[in-house]
């Protein structure tokens, strides 16, 4: 699990634009694009990147932020595909799916993130 408030990270988006290209993919920067406040959803798929770290019981650096992708089915579910790096460690871990949950409030975005072998 992860937790993340939402104007801290907005602030950093902000004082920092490039950042959202090394955390984000083009799919998620754009899905979140569609919104008036794009924060909210990109503080919620941060947060699920760094679930998916903690459960992989990895680190900062150990993959990409990118290489962790938050997608949604038609349904609206999110759910994560990961790319390289990632990819390769929940592989030799043994991660066959993930169980994935996001939500916000007003001033926190969450996520849950469940490695399933």
């Amino acid at each position: 699990m992860d937790l993340v408030d939402i104007e801290r990270f907005a602030k950093v988006l902000q004082r920092r634009p490039r950042m959202g290209e090394r955390l984000f993919t083009e799919g998620e920067r754009a899905y979140a694009a569609g919104f008036a406040d794009p924060a909210p959803s990109l503080a919620a798929r941060f947060a699920a990147k760094e679930a998916a770290m903690k459960a992989m019981g990895v680190g900062l650096g150990a993959f990409s932020f990118t290489d962790a992708e938050v997608c949604r089915r038609g349904s609206g579910q999110p759910f994560l595909r990961l790319h390289g790096r990632a990819a390769e460690l929940a592989e030799k871990l043994g991660v066959r799916s993930w169980l994935l949950s996001l939500t916000h409030s007003g001033t926190s975005a969450a996520a849950v993130a469940i490695a399933m072998s």
